[in-house]
């Protein structure tokens, strides 16, 4: 199950059914079992202050994910931070939705066991991203 809230944030234009028909698409071809996923919507702030005190982290960042998982259950929490998706689809010449689509699934794609510290793993983390949003 995946759910959405949002903290001192709107999200313009989302639509959630949409969402989730995409991210659950993604646990299922990764061969996983959906679990309990919640994506949470918030300010550079309400990030910037989740950043510090669980990371110790002193920077802003467009998404935090908290895995929850158990062998092919995939759960977890997503914070994301629209105010980053927002100027990164700026940055990046691309519509807002599309951005928030390619967070989410990166935060997805870390529940199901890719990582982005190294080159090669940020390599394969991108054509994941763009694989899955070609088929959102």
């Amino acid at each position: 199950m995946i759910d959405f809230e949002k903290i001192d944030v709107e999200v313009p234009g989302f639509k959630p059914e949409l969402f989730v028909l995409g991210l659950t698409s993604l646990v299922n071809e990764e061969h996983k079992d959906i679990g309990a996923i919640t994506v949470v919507f918030c300010s550079d702030e309400y990030l910037l202050e989740m950043n510090r005190r669980h990371l110790d982290h002193d920077y802003f960042t467009d998404i935090i994910t908290f895995d929850y998982c158990e062998g092919d259950l995939v759960s977890g929490d997503l914070f994301i931070s629209v105010d980053r998706v927002s100027e990164n689809s700026k940055n990046e010449r691309v519509e807002f939705l599309n951005e928030l689509a390619r967070v989410c699934v990166h935060g997805v794609l870390h529940l199901c066991g890719y990582g982005d510290k190294s080159e090669i793993d940020q390599v394969v983390m991108r054509q994941k991203e763009d694989y899955y949003l070609r088929l959102f």
